[in-house]
């Protein structure tokens, strides 16, 4: 988007009003105007100190209408269970020689990868590869466990893993403006009670401090999220 564009965008959007979530959402489509199908995308200020492992904030969901992006799954299985994997939707598959192959090409063709117990330790070797992009296989985020299909399933249905950064805050999209309003209200409520029900015991004062939405390249737009 145009500075310019992005400028007249940003004049609809009241940066002293905190918004409505179905009024918030309802400007947010009307001010994404990039030419693609931008993301619609939740960041939440928590009240949390991210430096304790006791106040992490981490967790899946299934959003209703998911987030209108197809996700590439890897598997990484035993060679009996790659039918299973195959079947189940997954688009790369592959044991002990797909891993040697990622560590000497380097490359990361996929946006979420999967594993079985028995794989885990084999896996270690890409750690260094698939860590930083957050890919690496986690119990807490359901990438990890015997039912291969399951895993594959709902990964390739949508299912989202979201976690606080440094700061203590969480970005998630929730879905695309070529969604409807409802579709959106929906996601981001499914979402947003998630989130809550996460709340950390040894995490004091407000929880949820602050929350704003925003779509890929538009402004950002204060949302009352008791609305």
């Amino acid at each position: 988007m145009s500075s310019k564009r992005f400028e007249e965008a940003k004049k609809l959007v009241d940066q002293n009003q905190t918004y409505s979530i179905t009024d918030g959402i309802a400007l947010c489509k009307k001010v994404a105007t990039a030419k693609y199908d931008e993301a619609i995308e939740l960041h939440i200020r928590l009240g949390v100190n991210p430096t304790k492992s006791d106040q992490q904030v981490r967790g899946t969901i299934s959003l209703p209408h998911g987030t209108g992006k197809t996700k590439r799954v890897a598997a990484f299985v035993q060679s009996e269970k790659e039918a299973e994997a195959k079947e189940a939707g997954a688009d790369i598959v592959g044991g002990e020689e797909l891993i040697a192959e990622i560590a000497q090409k380097g490359i990361i063709d996929f946006d979420v990868a999967i594993a079985t117990p028995v794989m885990m330790p084999k896996i270690a070797k890409l750690a260094r590869l698939l860590g930083p992009r957050g890919l690496m296989p986690n119990p807490k985020t359901d990438t990890v466990g015997p039912n291969v299909k399951k895993m594959v399933t709902e990964q390739k249905a949508g299912k989202e893993s979201f976690k606080n950064d440094k700061a203590g805050n969480i970005h998630q999209s929730f879905g695309r403006v070529s969604f409807t309003e409802a579709q959106l209200e929906e996601n981001f409520r499914a979402l947003l009670d998630s989130i809550k029900r996460l709340k950390p015991q040894s995490s004091k004062g407000i929880y949820i401090q602050n929350a704003s939405i925003c779509s890929t390249v538009g402004p950002g737009i204060k949302i009352d999220i008791n609305s």
